[in-house]
């Protein structure tokens, strides 16, 4: 399905902003929003450019660089960081040899932060695309990492 008609599966309603911006960024084979992307919803949806883009950079699920194809999130709630989610995230860097905000050499993985994943009765917690693991301990990353090739 192309742009436009993924744009064109939501009324133009500005209450759809959010809705279209992740339909966009989920069918893009790098998990990203390119400039493009944002002139086309702003005109679909009669918005500024620059609306659009203040939306974009102020949720951290969305991203305006291209991403693996499996996207690691860190929780860094301070209820994940009491929970040592520090050594799940040291460990995650030391691993695929990324820190955050960087994707593998191969494409396959991007680490990024995120402020709360809603899981924290299983903290530590880390979200790879949809899936949510948590009561995380370092040893089991590596069996976690291999579910995704």
């Amino acid at each position: 399905m192309d742009k436009t008609q993924l744009i064109h599966k939501f009324a133009p309603n500005a209450d759809n902003l959010i809705l279209i911006l992740h339909e966009l960024q989920n069918n893009h084979p790098q998990h990203y929003l390119e400039e493009e992307d944002l002139r086309a919803v702003a005109s679909y949806l009669n918005m500024t450019h620059s609306q659009v883009y203040g939306v974009v950079t102020f949720y951290s699920m969305f991203s305006l660089k291209p991403r693996g194809r499996y996207i690691i999130r860190i929780c860094k709630s301070p209820v994940c960081e009491l929970e040592k989610g520090n050594r799940i995230e040291e460990t995650l860097k030391k691993d695929l040899g990324i820190g955050a905000g960087e994707t593998t050499a191969d494409g396959r993985f991007t680490l990024e932060y995120t402020i709360c994943l809603g899981h924290c009765d299983k903290s530590p917690v880390m979200m790879v695309n949809e899936d949510v693991y948590g009561d995380l301990k370092p040893e089991i990353l590596p069996e976690i990492l291999s579910e995704y090739n």
